[in-house]
């Protein structure tokens, strides 16, 4: 079975933690045992998020006042470079030795008039109090949104992924079984100019909705988004919730998710699941098996 398994990027550095690189090592150590179970049985493309990471550098950088601030592609792709880098590292030691692997920077084409560089909603970065989010918007000119109360957070433009650039550089991969780490933190996202070259924008792509266009380019046979909440629950957050563990693809777009966060991710699921014997799932990082048999997390197929 070919999967495409998507790294939330709050399961690589968990909510709460310090945003540090050992704090992160330590985990991407434990995502690679996870997905080292999943590489034994069957054929793994990694995608990961990069919310929390891309979020840091970008404040790293806003102090020095002598250098422009870096736009936020070529941000995307200094996180990029190092979250696969460890990802990779990490499997590597993990892994049978004779295993290959690569880690790509993926390039992933979005349109220049797609409506959401002007409705920035994706969070990124760190947590902060009311009182730093104000400051943050005060100094820098971010934009901030309240996740939950009292816990605000960086949001950018979030545009749709319509083309991976280097779709036919991963299939040759795959295709020799190398375990490719690509579409990281949603790839880097570019437009192509009238002149066929490609630009950089200011914006992040989801990293759900470009890991959905990769298992649908790639025809894997599941895809699973793996993150820090066990499965979806509808009306999350209030006394209704309630876990689902098992829906059809034209089920779960009546109801309603965080745009953010949960949303994009049973949007992608359920695109990719519309095509018969595919599956998708989500739940936590130490559950990808139980969830690809069913078993924990939520799983989404017409089956």
């Amino acid at each position: 079975m070919r999967i495409v398994v998507a790294l939330g990027g709050n399961a690589l550095l968990q909510r709460g933690q310090p945003m540090s690189a050992d704090a992160q090592r330590a985990n991407v150590r434990k995502a690679a045992l996870a997905l080292t179970e999943l590489a034994s049985s069957h054929d793994i493309v990694v995608a990961h998020g990069s919310g929390p990471q891309v979020g840091l550098l970008a404040l790293q950088a806003a102090p020095l006042k002598e250098v422009p601030p870096y736009p936020l592609d070529v941000i995307s792709a200094e996180s990029i470079g190092m979250i696969g880098y460890m990802i990779e590292q990490e499997l590597a030691n993990a892994l049978p030795p004779a295993t290959r692997l690569a880690t790509l920077l993926t390039h992933i084409e979005v349109e220049h008039d797609d409506p959401a560089f002007g409705r920035p909603e994706k969070p990124i970065g760190p947590i902060y109090a009311a009182q730093e989010a104000e400051r943050a918007r005060a100094e820098h000119g971010w934009p901030m949104v309240e996740e939950t109360p009292g816990r605000w957070r960086r949001v950018v433009p979030s545009p749709l992924p319509k083309r991976i650039v280097q779709i036919e550089v991963i299939r040759m991969l795959v295709t020799a079984k190398v375990v490719t780490i690509c579409a990281g933190g949603g790839g880097i996202p570019v437009i192509r100019k009238p002149s066929g070259d490609l630009q950089g924008v200011e914006a992040v792509i989801d990293k759900d909705r470009a890991a959905g266009l990769l298992a649908a380019d790639l025809a894997a046979d599941a895809f699973l988004m793996l993150t820090d909440v066990d499965a979806v629950y509808l009306d999350w957050g209030t006394a209704q919730q309630r876990l689902v563990r098992r829906a059809r693809p034209d089920e779960l777009p009546a109801h309603q998710f965080p745009p953010g966060s949960m949303g994009p991710k049973v949007e992608a699921a359920c695109q990719f699941a519309v095509t018969p014997g595919r599956i998708a799932g989500i739940g936590r990082l130490e559950d990808a098996r139980k969830i690809l048999e069913g078993k924990a997390g939520t799983t989404i197929t017409l089956g």
